[in-house]
């Protein structure tokens, strides 16, 4: 199932007129946005995971001054859906489309939230920006380092105001437990530590329900080759290598930017992971079971597990010279946020006491305010940047059996 991409300039000329129009050399001008100026939000890729955040764009909109007026999806049905919550939530009509380039086209759509499978982020989020339009892109913010290194240059040549979809950096547990690490209460850290594990065969979706005739087939397959109608391909893309790249972008992206935002590294100097498929035989390409260890230039290893074949042993914990920071029992989620003197040296002074949490802010509201102020968001496209090169990194390692390197001047990964 896995097959190279189709070049850039294939998938630009792929796309529709007003997509390939996107590609030129020419970028829009930003033009500022008054207070009493209401804000056009386009919607790219409406299925379940934005349906959160049409929900709280709605919640938002009257504080904000902001309003969805387009959508775009390869699936009628998901389009069908969000118009009809548009219509109820916005009493207007928004615009459809299949084509990303047809919306992004639209000179009254100011901004735009990115929530299609993986591979398809970074390509449209690069095509929005040359069109003039802010960025809320899902995470992982991109799958490949080159269109990463691409749409940052972008962002910050033409000031776009990039939001990923990384909410804990809006959340008041990370942002408090952050700040304690940043006075040096645990010591030298030297190793962080992070399993999230489930007992089920996840994003088995059914596909019964798709139908070809619903599906705009050559949209969905934009800068992939051509193959023909799969519904498992767009239902259960999770799966396949040509879709995402894995258990490491699909949730190992939150906790290596929770990590970055903690002990303030930004990239892995190496990476070495390991994984296969040893429950759900489902079809499947992608590991139920993964574990990658990093090694990052700020001194200390991190290592991160996933298995969707037992439930037991999640945990994220930070270890120090003095103790420890117990970040969370769970998944993700700062639920425990508990320093200890665990682990720690015989002298440690460290009292066993919980982190209070900050505010925890909207993640959507942060970026829509920033669409005013032209301030970076919390979760700005540098760390996205960061994350990315993560997450990659250890995809590559498993796939290639090699340990990657990555060079933060060249901006390049190299097996080594």
């Amino acid at each position: 199932m896995s097959q190279q991409p189709i070049s850039r300039r294939k998938f630009f000329a792929q796309t529709t007129a007003g997509a390939a129009a996107l590609g030129s050399s020419s970028l829009v001008a930003r033009r500022a946005y008054g207070a009493n100026d209401r804000l056009s939000i386009g919607l790219i890729g409406v299925g379940d995971r934005c349906q959160a955040h049409l929900a709280e764009i709605q919640r938002l909109a009257q504080k904000q001054n902001v309003q969805i007026t387009a959508i775009c999806d390869v699936w009628k049905v998901n389009l069908a859906r969000a118009a009809e919550k548009v219509k109820k939530g916005f009493g207007i009509e928004p615009y459809q489309c299949t084509r990303f380039g047809d919306l992004l086209a639209r000179k009254d759509v100011d901004a735009v939230v990115i929530a299609t499978p993986d591979y398809a982020h970074t390509p449209i989020m690069i095509a929005a920006l040359k069109a003039g339009k802010d960025v809320y892109v899902e995470k992982p913010m991109s799958t490949d380092i080159e269109e990463a290194n691409e749409a940052l240059d972008l962002a910050r040549k033409h000031n776009r105001v990039v939001q990923v979809g990384t909410q804990y950096r809006s959340d008041g547990g990370y942002i408090a437990a952050a700040k304690a690490l940043a006075e040096g209460v645990l010591g030298a850290i030297s190793r962080v530590s992070a399993s999230c594990n489930f007992n089920e065969p996840r994003w088995n979706r059914k596909f019964d329900d798709c139908k070809e005739a619903d599906v705009d087939w050559g949209a969905y397959l934009f800068n992939r080759h051509k193959r023909p109608f799969n519904p498992s391909l767009l239902r259960r893309w999770h799966f396949y290598h040509d879709f995402t790249n894995g258990l490491s972008g699909l949730w190992m992206a939150h906790y290596s930017d929770a990590l970055h935002m903690l002990t303030g590294a930004k990239y892995p100097s190496s990476a070495v992971s390991l994984g296969g498929v040893y429950v759900w035989k489902d079809g499947r390409e992608h590991t139920d079971a993964f574990h990658t260890v990093m090694d990052y230039p700020e001194g200390f290893l991190w290592d991160w597990g996933m298995s969707l074949t037992n439930g037991s042993g999640n945990f994220f914990r930070v270890h120090g010279s003095q103790g420890t920071l117990e970040v969370s029992t769970g998944h993700a989620e700062p639920n425990s946020l508990t320093l200890s003197p665990e682990g720690g040296r015989a002298d440690s002074k460290i009292k066993t006491v919980k982190i209070k949490p900050e505010p925890t802010q909207s993640h959507m509201g942060n970026w829509l305010e920033c669409l005013r102020t032209r301030q970076r968001p919390n979760a700005d496209i540098q760390f996205g940047h960061q994350h990315a090169v993560a997450t990659i990194m250890a995809a590559a390692a498993l796939d290639t059996g090699r340990r990657q390197k990555y060079d933060p001047k060249r901006r390049k990964m190299y097996a080594g």
